[in-house]
C-alpha cells in the first residue's frame, strides 16, 4: 500500500509524541552501553530464567526482581541446567545488575528502556500498567491477565501510551505457525466449519492446606498481591519444584486466585493459532456452551494420557469435575470451536479438507492442498523444548526501535486470553452464555458479568492511565 508523505507526516507525529522522552531519547543517543536496549526482568522462576537467557545481544539485562530473593540468587549464580541456559548474562550482565524485591521498586530505575514480566498470572496486568506508566516498553508473559475486565484496561492503556508491548505468544512469530494460519485465513481450506481442540482443564479453587513459616527471603504479603490474604503454603506457590504423587505440582498454577491453569497456559497459545487462522484476532465468539455429550470414561482416559502429571485427578465424577468438562464455543459466523477429549492438535475441518497446527509444525489432509510450505531452516531456529523464544524477544527489541506492532501485540493477546476466560467461565456457571464480543460483556446476564473481573486488596489497585 501505498503511503502519501502526509500521512506518513502525520503518523510520525502521533507515534512520536507518545513517546516519552525516557524511552526514545536514550536508545536514540545511544546511551545505552554499546546502544543495547537496557531491560528489567519482573520474574526470576523458571520462565523468567528462559526469557533472559533467550535474550539477544542487542539487550541488556540491569535489574531482576522476585518476590522470593533466592529466585534471584540462583539467577545471578545458577545452578545445573542454568549454567548452560544463563551463561551468557552471567559473563555479560550478571556483575552489574541490581536487585529487587518489589517490582514497583524496580520500575522507579531511571536507566530502564523496557521490561519483561514473567510473573506469576495476578500480577500481569499491574506490573505491565505500571511499566506503561514509567514510560517503559513491556514484554509479557501471556495469558495477558486474570480477568477480561484487567486485560481491557491493560490493552486500552497500551494505546493511550503509545508503548510497545508483545506478548509472550512465540508461535506468532513462527515462520511454520504463520504460514498455515494465513493458508487457513486466505481460504486454503475453504470454508472452515469447526476446529477441535484439546480439552484443557481450567483451575481448582483456592486451598488452605494450613501455614507453614515463610521461607527467608520470600514476600509472602507481596506474591499474594491484588489476591486475597491466606496462610502461606508451600504447595500454593512453588511451581514444578516437587511432585505430590506423580504429579510435578504446579504451584500458583493450579488454583483460581492466581491463575487459568492449563487453559489459559497451554490453552492459550492454541487459541491464539485458532483466532489467526480464522482472522479472528479482534473479536471473539458469541455463545459459550457446555458440551454434556462425553462419557466419564473419555473424561478419565483424557486425562490419564495428556493431564496426569499436570493436573490433579477428579476427586469423585469426572462428569461433576466441572474445571475439565467439554465446551464449545461459536462465533458470529457459525464456525464452532469445540474442546474434546482425545484431541491433541487444533484441527480445522474446511470444504477441502482439514489442517492440524501445533507448536512449530502442521500437517495438512490431503497433502497436496500445500505445494510450497516453509523449508526446514524455518523450523530449525525454533528447535527445542517450549522455552525457545529469542527470535520473538527480537522482534520485540526490533519494534522498540522502529515503533512497529510486534507479532503478538496487547489486543491480539487480549482477544485470546478472554476466550480462554470464557471457557473457564462457562464451565463454573455450567451453562451457556451469550457473549457480546464488542462490548465485552455477557447479553441480558448480570450474575456472569459480575465474573467478568474480581475485588482487588488495597496496596494493589490498578492505576489509572
Amino acid at each position: 500500500m501505498k503511503i502519501s508523505r502526509r500521512r506518513f507526516t502525520h503518523s510520525m507525529a502521533i507515534a512520536t509524541a507518545s513517546l516519552s522522552a525516557r524511552g526514545w531519547s536514550s536508545l536514540a543517543r545511544g546511551d545505552s552501553p554499546a546502544n543495547r536496549v537496557r531491560v528489567g526482568v519482573i520474574g526470576t522462576g523458571v520462565r523468567g530464567k528462559y526469557l533472559i537467557g533467550n535474550l539477544p545481544e542487542s539487550a541488556r539485562v540491569e535489574a531482576i526482581c522476585d518476590c522470593a530473593t533466592s529466585r534471584m540468587t540462583e539467577t545471578l549464580r545458577p545452578k545445573k541446567s542454568f549454567q548452560q541456559v544463563l551463561a551468557e548474562f552471567v559473563r555479560r550482565d550478571a556483575t552489574h545488575c541490581s536487585t529487587h524485591q518489589d517490582y514497583r521498586q524496580l520500575l522507579d530505575k531511571r536507566e530502564l528502556d523496557a521490561v519483561i514480566i514473567a510473573t506469576p498470572d495476578h500480577h500481569h496486568v499491574q506490573a505491565a500498567m505500571l511499566a506503561l506508566q514509567a514510560g517503559l516498553d513491556v514484554y509479557l508473559e501471556k495469558p495477558v491477565s486474570l480477568t477480561i475486565r484487567e486485560g481491557r484496561l491493560l490493552a486500552d492503556a497500551v494505546k493511550k501510551t503509545g508503548r510497545v508491548l508483545q506478548v509472550g505468544s512465540q508461535q506468532r512469530s513462527m515462520q511454520v505457525n504463520r504460514f498455515a494460519c494465513e493458508f487457513i485465513r486466505d481460504g486454503g481450506l475453504g470454508k472452515v466449519s469447526r476446529v477441535d481442540f484439546p480439552n484443557y482443564p481450567g483451575p481448582m479453587p483456592i486451598e488452605i492446606y494450613g501455614k507453614e513459616p515463610d521461607p527467608e527471603g520470600l514476600d509472602w504479603d507481596l506474591f499474594l498481591g491484588p489476591t486475597p490474604s491466606v496462610p502461606h503454603h508451600t504447595r500454593l506457590w512453588m511451581k514444578e519444584d516437587f511432585k505430590v504423587g506423580e504429579l510435578l505440582w504446579r504451584g500458583w498454577d493450579l488454583f483460581e486466585n492466581y491463575s487459568g491453569h492449563l487453559m489459559t497456559n497451554w490453552g492459550g497459545h492454541s487459541i491464539d493459532m485458532v483466532q489467526y487462522a480464522l482472522g479472528m484476532d479482534h473479536t471473539g465468539p458469541v455463545k459459550i456452551e457446555m458440551n454434556h455429550d462425553v462419557s466419564e470414561a473419555a473424561l478419565e482416559r483424557d486425562w490419564q494420557t495428556k493431564w496426569k502429571i499436570k493436573t490433579p485427578a477428579s476427586r469423585g465424577s469426572w462428569l461433576a469435575e466441572k474445571r475439565m468438562l467439554p465446551v464449545t464455543c461459536t462465533y458470529s459466523n457459525g464456525v464452532t470451536l469445540n474442546l474434546l477429549p482425545d484431541i491433541n492438535e487444533a484441527t480445522f475441518y474446511g470444504e477441502r479438507g482439514a489442517m492440524l497446527i501445533s507448536r512449530n509444525k502442521y500437517t495438512v489432509d490431503p497433502p497436496s492442498l500445500v505445494q510450497h510450505g516453509p523449508g526446514p531452516e524455518a523450523t530449525a531456529i525454533w528447535a527445542g523444548e517450549g522455552h525457545v523464544a529469542r527470535p520473538h524477544l527480537q522482534n520485540w527489541l526490533e519494534c522498540i526501535r522502529s515503533r512497529d506492532v510486534p507479532a503478538a501485540a496487547a489486543e491480539v493477546g487480549h482477544r485470546t486470553g478472554s476466550i480462554c476466560h470464557l471457557i473457564n467461565l462457562a464451565r463454573v456457571l455450567n451453562r451457556t452464555l451469550h457473549w457480546n464480543p464488542d462490548l465485552e460483556e455477557f447479553v441480558d446476564d448480570p450474575a456472569a458479568n459480575k465474573l467478568l473481573d474480581r475485588p482487588r486488596r488495597n496496596g494493589f489497585l490498578l492505576p489509572v492511565i
